[in-house]
């Protein structure tokens, strides 16, 4: 599956499908949790949080194929991410984008 930022791919001609998402609500254990906690009074990089994000994009990004490998897509074009606290240690990530069919 293509997986692309931009709003148009360079010499492929393609239908529109329509507008495919994954989401996915991630946290960290307990023990990680309060030592990246340790880490916010001192400052640097929250490695713990760096990692679960990186988790949670990963699992989004594979929801969203699906959602576009269900309505027969070659590719998908404008992927978005967008992110929120959902409680103290858990963040919901969710990719989107348009589904799209090669034509040529």
């Amino acid at each position: 599956m293509l997986i692309v930022t931009i709003e148009n791919i360079p010499g492929k001609t393609y239908e529109a499908l329509g507008f495919v998402k994954g989401s996915v609500v991630h946290s960290k254990n307990l023990g990680k949790d309060i030592m990246s906690q340790f880490k916010g009074l001192v400052g640097g990089e929250m490695v713990a949080y760096t990692e679960m994000l990186t988790e949670a994009r990963q699992i989004a990004v594979g929801r969203m194929v699906e959602d576009a490998e269900q309505k027969g897509a070659d590719a998908v074009v404008g992927l978005r991410f967008a992110s929120s606290t959902i409680t103290a240690g858990a963040a919901e990530v969710m990719a989107f984008g348009t589904a799209v069919r090669f034509t040529d």
